[in-house]
């Protein structure tokens, strides 16, 4: 048997048979021990970053860094590496791919191509030595190639790679040669490495880190975008940040040249939210000067991007918008989630979107899990918006397989419902005893905190079963909620008093009478807003010819529901003989004009949700009448409209009509 054979052999042997442990077998050169190797001179394989002083990047836009060794200065590494490159023949020594031996390279690169690992590549440099462009190329084949396999197959390539003997030799050969390598091929290497698990404090990957800065101005369109690539996911360290600020000013310098979408994302990506205003306003026009340019991926790419780089761009949103709702049915379940995620977190609203992503969801809910349709209507109700459509078709979904939802699905879904608000008309009660038959499956394994949520929620949308209600009131769970952390003992105490006031103001019909226990009442003071300003000029300004109308600002009920005005005013068509007949809350009107926020109603609607929804109900059961009107309808009607509006529903007898209803005030 032939020696190139038995080679063979012996190696896929050890493939498929080797046991050895990677932490037994790394190369010195990846270690985190600091072990002498020769080259040239006797050196460490792996220096990691020690010092904390930098000098600026080089060049015109970026000057020198220091490189963090432990044990020789950038002076003495400089030497270094020019007394290697001297060393080496004049053909590797030059920068042109062209004078690298052509014919020969087309060789090696065919057989590169063939190679189907990590191992086999590194089987392939013992056979020649590469170039150092054919380093460059080895290291990103091993990419490659790793990104082909499953985690398993992965896992085990890494530790043959580890293991490989040539590995180790591939890393100092490309650190000897990286002043020799080409921009591009800079980034590639060091994209590749990182992916491949160099650690990234080795000697090797700082190297190429202050490689990349030294010739950053060197750098095209397609190398700052790869080079951007890997900083994006990098650990900070000294030269990371030294070559993130320098990626600043060269792209600054460069934004005019770039012509790639992409490449312009993957720049904004990795400058982040550090970056300076001005470079961001330059970073936007440039966006939206490309914007004919945006494809789909492009348009879901920038929003998230935009909350990388810490930009709320409403030109650059708009844009993006337009396109994606063009192409909804052409977006999976988690760039379509991750969407709205991201304008949560860009605070962005546009109720024309977030309509049709309600639609399209609804429309092919059946081809997807509860968990999905579950994590929809979570991040929908973050951000304030009530999707109708969806809203309805899962509840058809609960109300046909209620026992498909599991306990955190349950707790969910009563949240999001109650928050909401959302009346599902004639299928309410059915959707509701769903609900709480699964919820009564889930007793035996609920912690007391969920169950109070849970039991909260359905009181807020005025439901009252009876038995979580039993459980959560038994004198054993009410001592159990007395020990809760004192972090959480506020919000707790908010839920027991809004339970409280539902079950002694709405008078739910229960087997027995239930209560919440005094001793669990522990002292809670909501904190109450001041009245708007505009609002109490408007009413002062209406009622202030009325002698029978008396207003009183900033009332608070029952210890829990702020009004921002009452309004107290003789019955209509009351005579006076019947109003010195009858006992004085029988013969006035007390109207509760309640100012509701933003946040406290649906996005692009005037619907209360469910906290304001239930100060409404209870107000009324206590022999108000309330009127709603919001913050941004003050705002953006004129003096004149305002005080209109409010006369119309102070005194809807001397305007000939009715109050409007709630949801659709102002």
């Amino acid at each position: 048997m032939s020696v190139r054979v038995t080679k063979e052999v012996v190696r896929w042997a050890l493939r498929f048979c080797s046991r050895g442990s990677l932490g037994h077998h790394r190369s010195p050169l990846l270690t985190a021990s600091i072990k002498n190797k020769s080259l040239h001179t006797q050196q460490s394989a792996l220096i990691l970053g020690a010092r904390q002083t930098q000098t600026p990047l080089s060049r015109s836009l970026v000057s020198s860094a220091r490189f963090y060794s432990q044990d020789r200065t950038h002076n003495e590494d400089s030497e270094e590496r020019e007394r290697l490159s001297s060393s080496l023949p004049a053909e590797v020594q030059s920068d042109d791919p062209a004078s690298s031996r052509p014919s020969w390279m087309s060789a090696f690169m065919d057989r590169l191509q063939g190679c189907g690992s990590p191992s086999d590549v590194l089987d392939l440099t013992c056979e020649h030595s590469p170039t150092p462009r054919e380093i460059s190329n080895c290291l990103t084949h091993m990419w490659s190639c790793m990104k082909k396999l499953t985690d398993e197959q992965r896992r085990y390539e890494l530790r043959l790679m580890f293991e490989h003997h040539a590995f180790d030799r591939l890393l100092q050969e490309a650190m000897k040669n990286v002043r020799l390598v080409h921009s591009e091929d800079l980034a590639y290497s060091l994209i590749s490495m990182i992916n491949l698990g160099v650690p990234q404090g080795s000697r090797v990957v700082q190297t190429f880190l202050r490689a990349c800065q030294e010739s950053l101005n060197d750098f095209d369109e397609k190398g700052l975008s790869i080079l951007a690539s890997c900083l994006e996911n990098m650990e900070p360290s000294p030269n990371v940040s030294a070559l993130k600020d320098g990626m600043r000013l060269v792209v600054e310098a460069q934004l005019p040249t770039i012509q790639s979408v992409m490449s312009l994302q993957t720049m904004m990506r990795v400058l982040g939210k550090d970056t300076p205003l001005h470079l961001k306003r330059k970073l936007e026009a440039k966006a939206v000067s490309m914007k004919d340019q945006f494809s789909l991926p492009n348009s879901l790419h920038m929003i998230s991007t935009m909350v990388t780089l810490g930009f709320h761009s409403k030109p650059l949103l708009d844009v993006c918008t337009n396109n994606i709702r063009e192409n909804l049915n052409g977006i999976p379940f988690n760039r379509l989630f991750k969407l709205l995620l991201s304008c949560r977190d860009l605070r962005y609203r546009d109720s024309d979107l977030f309509k049709d992503i309600s639609d399209y969801v609804a429309s092919v809910i059946y081809m997807w899990t509860n968990k999905q349709a579950v994590l929809f209507l979570f991040v929908f109700e973050s951000l304030g918006f009530c999707p109708d459509a969806l809203m309805e078709e899962f509840a058809e979904k609960v109300i046909a397989d209620p026992d498909a939802l599991t306990l955190k699905d349950l707790l969910c879904v009563l949240k999001v419902y109650s928050s909401l608000n959302y009346d599902l008309q004639h299928r309410r009660q059915q959707f509701l005893d769903s609900l709480c038959q699964v919820l009564e499956s889930y007793l035996p394994k609920m912690s007391r905190f969920e169950l109070l949520r849970a039991v909260f929620s359905l009181c807020i949308l005025g439901h009252f079963p009876s038995a979580p209600l039993e459980k959560l009131l038994k004198e054993s769970t009410v001592e159990q909620l007395q020990m809760t952390s004192p972090k959480f003992l506020e919000n707790q105490s908010r839920l027991l008093w809004m339970l409280d006031l539902c079950l002694r103001l709405d008078r739910p019909a229960l087997s027995r009478p239930l209560t919440v226990p005094s001793s669990s009442l522990v002292d809670y003071t909501p904190v109450h807003p001041s009245i708007n300003s505009v609002l109490s000029l408007c009413l002062r300004d209406v009622l202030g010819d009325e002698a029978d109308t008396i207003l009183e600002e900033e009332v608070v009920v029952e210890n829990m529901y702020f009004i921002d005005a009452v309004i107290t005013k003789p019955l209509p068509n009351q005579t006076p003989a019947t109003e010195a007949a009858s006992p004085p809350a029988e013969s006035s009107q007390r109207i509760a004009v309640l100012c509701a926020p933003p946040s406290a109603v649906c996005f692009g609607t005037s619907r209360p949700r469910g906290p304001l929804a239930v100060r409404i109900r209870h107000l009324r059961i206590l022999g108000y009448d309330p009127v709603m009107v919001t913050e941004q309808g003050l705002q953006f009607m004129s003096e004149e409209k305002r005080k209109e509006f409010l006369r119309e529903q102070i005194y809807p007898e001397h305007h000939g009509g009715q109050k409007q209803p709630e949801m659709e005030q102002l």
